[in-house]
């Protein structure tokens, strides 16, 4: 784990909370667990060591990313950290994955309004989701621990998997295939689960009620994140940030609810898995 830097103001932390202009910045390193899926490349004798390899390498930069919050009082803007395309992942086909695995786009949220706005890219369309956010009930615990320079507190609960974030897609067991035969449909092979156990580590030490991603509603910045199969870390924090950002909403793309958007990415892998089939079974082929 990496030790977090923090960079603060000689001016007290409550002083920031009832400044006008006061703004910070935090950076996160999110991490999915693939081991579901390498362990299905290790069962597929059809796999060498090199595709496998290469596999791994394209899914890195695919399960494991760097966002930057820019967060003020009462809104904040979670955006993935830009970097030049690796070699071999051009195209809209890697874009459109790490677009279902948390990243691409930018991720408004306005705390006091209880809204959210993130324009998305899908297949050459632009989407613009907009929608309220979650009402997350947190367990409060007593539980503590020391992140970097500041203590957190533990809280939990549960949330409702969003059908359009593929992070928690899990492959199914042999003994779960109903069918008991291999097959080069990974869509056939995998699973969504309904919810997602979610655990919190926050700061009361910056009172802020905000996080990464759509996380919030807790009495101060939140630092670490672990739903499902995502752990999300606060690597880097700035207090009153002389290089302040505007926080504000995108406005570009069709607009859609988040329940809207998960049917279009449903249906459009539906699309794209029958399409393949017609072409001869090219889908992604991971174990059988």
């Amino acid at each position: 784990m990496k030790k977090i830097i923090f960079t603060i103001s000689t001016i007290l932390i409550s002083a920031f909370s009832f400044a006008q202009d006061f703004q910070g910045m935090a950076v996160y390193e999110s991490k999915t667990s693939t081991a579901d899926f390498k362990s299905r490349m290790e069962e597929n004798k059809d796999i060498t060591p090199e595709m496998r390899k290469m596999i791994e390498e394209r899914m890195k930069s695919v399960f494991e990313k760097t966002f930057f919050l820019n967060f003020d009082k009462s809104a904040s803007i979670y955006k993935e950290e830009e970097k030049l395309e690796a070699p071999g992942t051009q195209g809209g086909g890697f874009r459109m994955m790490g677009s279902m695995m948390g990243g691409g786009g930018t991720h408004y949220k306005n705390i006091k309004e209880k809204t959210f706005a993130i324009d998305k890219e899908m297949m050459g369309k632009e989407f613009l989701i907009q929608d309220t956010l979650p009402n997350l009930k947190w367990k409060l615990s007593q539980e503590t621990k020391q992140i970097g320079d500041y203590l957190c507190f533990k809280a939990t609960t549960t949330q409702k998997a969003t059908k359009s974030d593929f992070r928690n897609f899990r492959m199914k067991k042999a003994e779960e295939n109903k069918d008991k035969k291999p097959t080069t449909d990974i869509m056939k092979e995998g699973e969504l689960p309904k919810e997602i156990e979610v655990v919190a580590w926050y700061t009361p030490e910056i009172p802020v009620s905000t996080g990464p991603e759509n996380y919030q509603g807790l009495p101060g910045l939140i630092l670490e994140v672990s739903a499902g199969k995502t752990t999300i870390l606060c690597s880097k924090v700035v207090m009153n940030v002389k290089d302040k950002k505007e926080i504000k909403a995108p406005n570009k793309g069709k607009v859609v609810t988040q329940k809207e958007y998960d049917e279009i990415v449903t249906k459009k892998m539906e699309e794209l898995r029958e399409m393949n089939q017609g072409r001869g079974g090219m889908q992604m082929r991971i174990g059988g």
